[in-house]
């Protein structure tokens, strides 16, 4: 039987080596004695302030658990890996907002407050970010697709749930897309719009 330390350095190893956030029936498979999930988050609490004052912390997203790294160093970090983030043009920008905060939107929903068409290439390009998923189809003539957000997005963002969601700036700032234009205006898409708990988009916590 393992005793409360050994348990903590073992979540450690597993959220070191783990590439996607782990959640906690996932950390519990770790152990061949049932150890309760009550238990299991309150050892998650306290290595989150064992590592408190170091470069990385450990996170509860969307998606489960994981370690990164803090903002404060990414600078440094860019350093050794100069790659640059893809560039984003104003419509990808606005649409990734009209769905962020208005989701699940159709395609005609996000066309009506755009007032332009919304080409196949804009939602290719974030479902290819695995920023927006398909979550259901409204019940209407052609059942169009209903978009969301995904939990991928709201790991990106550092968020556990859709009401965390910051304003429009914050989120193009935070995941650091580089637009090519000056960001979408958000006139259209007020800030305290927020996505009713009950909305059935992909990115609803993970149970973590």
């Amino acid at each position: 039987m393992l005793n409360p330390d050994e348990v903590k350095t073992v979540l450690e190893a597993a959220l070191l080596a783990g590439r996607t956030p782990l959640t906690i029936a996932e950390l519990r498979r770790l152990f061949d004695e049932d150890i309760g999930a009550d238990t299991v988050r309150r050892l998650l609490d306290e290595l989150r302030l064992n590592w408190k004052d170091r470069g990385v912390e450990l996170v509860n997203l969307a998606s489960g658990w994981r370690f990164q790294t803090r903002p404060a160093f990414q600078k440094y970090l860019e350093r050794i890996s100069p790659e640059r983030p893809p560039r984003y043009s104003r419509a990808v920008l606005e649409t990734l907002a009209i769905i962020a905060y208005r989701q699940p939107v159709t395609r005609g929903d996000i066309e009506d407050v755009r007032g332009v068409t919304v080409s196949p290439g804009i939602i290719k390009a974030l479902e290819s970010r695995s920023w927006i998923d398909v979550v259901g189809h409204r019940d209407v003539p052609g059942r169009p697709a209903l978009y969301a957000t995904t939990k991928a997005f709201l790991d990106d963002l550092g968020l556990r749930s859709l009401q965390e969601l910051p304003p429009l700036e914050e989120i193009v700032r935070t995941l650091d897309l580089n637009p090519e234009e000056t960001p979408p205006e958000t006139a259209d898409i007020p800030e305290a719009e927020k996505p009713e708990p009950d909305a059935p988009a992909a990115a609803e916590s993970a149970g973590a």
